[in-house]
């Protein structure tokens, strides 16, 4: 699950880091495949089915929005980013499960930390060895600090470096 408001920070759990996407019940694992989000696939986010105005992020023209699918059904969609280039480095403006994928009764693990992986391999890919900054919620901080060895730099800020960003680009895209 993930909330933002202005000024508050994502709010987003990483439920588990796995080699792709993972069913919770039977273990059984999913290769992924992540491509821009399009006009055409709006029709297929209901609004109570997410979070945010998804249809808004893909308006604003500095932000491109990404969605997460299996190989086998790419059109269920697990999760979408919306990320901008600051020319030196790849903001998170947010990420979120789809409605499937969250709370207790989840079908998919994985999901969150195949997107921020996603985001820092755009990093690395424009050149900007695979920083990635975000705002958290304070709350979580600490979670990102241990899950995603990310760094705390003020405030909410926080960022991912290039160490940890390897790291979790090794974790999902091993090809």
């Amino acid at each position: 699950m993930v909330k933002k408001r202005k000024g508050t920070g994502l709010d987003f759990k990483i439920d588990k880091l796995t080699n792709s996407i993972e069913n919770l019940v039977t273990g059984e694992v999913f290769d992924t495949v992540i491509v821009r989000l399009m006009e055409t696939d709006i029709k297929q986010l209901k609004k109570n089915d997410w979070q945010f105005n998804w249809q808004k992020e893909l308006k604003d023209k500095i932000k491109e929005v990404y969605k997460l699918s299996t190989v086998n059904n790419p059109i269920i969609i697990q999760g979408l980013i919306s990320i901008e280039d600051k020319h030196d480095h790849i903001f998170m403006h947010l990420i979120e499960s789809s409605k499937f994928n969250k709370g207790k009764t989840k079908v998919y693990l994985g999901v969150p930390g195949n997107l921020v992986a996603y985001a820092c391999k755009v990093s690395f890919d424009k050149g900007y060895e695979g920083f990635l900054a975000f705002d958290a919620k304070s709350y979580l901080i600490k979670h990102y600090e241990q899950i995603l060895h990310a760094t705390h730099f003020r405030g909410l800020r926080m960022f991912i470096e290039t160490s940890a960003a390897l790291r979790l680009i090794s974790q999902y895209f091993k090809k």
